[in-house]
């Protein structure tokens, strides 16, 4: 399938009430052909968020897919063991209360983003109770209504209604949650140089393409 020019502004979804649990929901024009995670890298630190991911993100929405790029909580910024493995794994159970496919999901990562990803694909084998095990419940129809609080990227305030500044408006935070769905990775791609793929197919790499 190729790429297209046309393309839906992404809209911020939040996962919970800190500021770094939300993530980009890039969806294309059409029907979506299947769902990515794209999970950013960046050595595990706070500097490097998820405008990483936004080209693939971009890129993948062009050709068909409705393109999650997922923020979270890193190290020295609230993040490390368990905080950043929690925010991975509410970010991606929130695809169940979102407009997309989540019964067919492909997980990108890069660099830490990658071992992030691997690890989301194994949640299902996780021992009860561990950091990102399945809690195996259902989301109510109230929940759904509640998690669908979102904003624009750049900041300009909430698409639907309620304030997303006040923890209650969250029915699935990092934490669990009553009505929290478990979705499943189905696939994964965890690759060092992933994120400049779609730029090197445009021949926009900038020395980062291999011959």
């Amino acid at each position: 399938m190729g790429a297209s020019s046309a393309g839906k502004a992404p809209v911020i979804h939040r996962y919970g009430a800190e500021p770094a649990q939300f993530g980009e929901l890039w969806l294309p024009d059409g029907a979506p052909a299947g769902t990515v995670v794209v999970i950013h890298g960046g050595f595990w630190r706070a500097r490097y968020d998820l405008s990483l991911g936004r080209p693939l993100a971009a890129d993948l929405a062009a050709r068909g897919y409705a393109a999650w790029n997922l923020e979270y909580r890193r190290a020295l910024a609230g993040g490390g063991w368990p905080a950043t493995f929690e925010d991975v794994a509410a970010g991606i159970d929130l695809l169940a209360t979102l407009p997309v496919d989540s019964s067919r999901v492909v997980a990108v990562g890069h660099s830490a983003g990658g071992h992030l990803a691997a690890w989301a694909a194994g949640r299902a084998k996780l021992p009860p109770g561990a950091p990102g095990a399945p809690t195996d419940l259902a989301p109510s129809p109230a929940d759904r209504d509640l998690s669908l609080v979102s904003q624009e990227p750049d900041g300009a305030g909430p698409s639907a209604a309620g304030d997303p500044g006040q923890a209650g408006e969250y029915p699935h935070p990092a934490a669990g949650g009553s009505g929290r769905a478990f979705v499943a990775v189905t696939g994964v791609v965890s690759q060092a140089g992933v994120l400049a793929l779609a730029d090197c197919a445009r021949g926009t790499g900038r020395g980062q393409c291999g011959a």
